[in-house]
C-alpha cells in the first residue's frame, strides 16, 4: 500500500465586503507570492484588486474569499475570488471619457486565462491565472 502525503493548504483570506477589502487582499497576495517564490507580485496585485473591488462594489454583502494557489505544471499562479453574488463579470470596452470600467478589461489583458464558476450554494468564483 502506498501512502500519499499532501502538503497543508494555506488558509484562504476571508474578507468583509468593505472598502478595506482590496488593500487586505493585496497584502495577502504579496505574502502568498513570496511564499511561492514569485519574484514580482505586481500583476497578481492588479488582478486581486480588480476582482475583490468588483465583489465589494457589485455584490456589496456577505464575505469575499481570496485564494492564491500554485499551478506547478504550467508555472502559473491561480488567483480565486469568491463571493455570494449571482451576477457575472462582463468585459466591456470603456469610452474614452469614462471615469471607470476599465479594470476587468485591463485584468483580462494581463492574465494567461480567466473565468467564472458557480458555487453549489449560490455565488461564484472568479479566477485568473497569471505568470509566477
Amino acid at each position: 500500500m502506498s501512502v500519499v502525503a499532501l502538503a497543508p493548504e494555506r488558509p484562504a483570506l476571508v474578507l468583509d465586503a468593505t472598502d478595506r477589502a482590496p488593500a487586505l487582499a493585496r497584502r495577502y497576495l504579496a505574502v502568498r507570492f513570496a511564499e511561492l517564490g514569485c519574484a514580482d507580485a505586481y500583476v497578481g496585485q492588479v488582478v486581486v484588486t480588480e476582482l475583490v473591488t468588483n465583489s465589494y462594489k457589485h455584490v456589496g454583502f456577505g464575505r469575499i474569499v481570496v485564494r492564491v494557489l500554485p499551478e506547478a505544471d504550467e508555472g502559473l499562479v491561480l488567483i480565486e475570488v469568491a463571493d455570494d453574488g449571482g451576477g457575472l463579470p462582463i468585459v466591456r470596452e470603456a469610452a474614452d471619457d469614462a471615469l471607470c470600467g476599465r479594470g476587468l478589461l485591463l485584468m483580462v489583458r494581463l492574465v494567461s486565462d480567466w473565468g467564472v464558476r458557480p458555487l453549489d450554494g449560490g455565488g461564484k468564483v472568479v479566477w485568473a491565472r497569471c505568470a509566477r
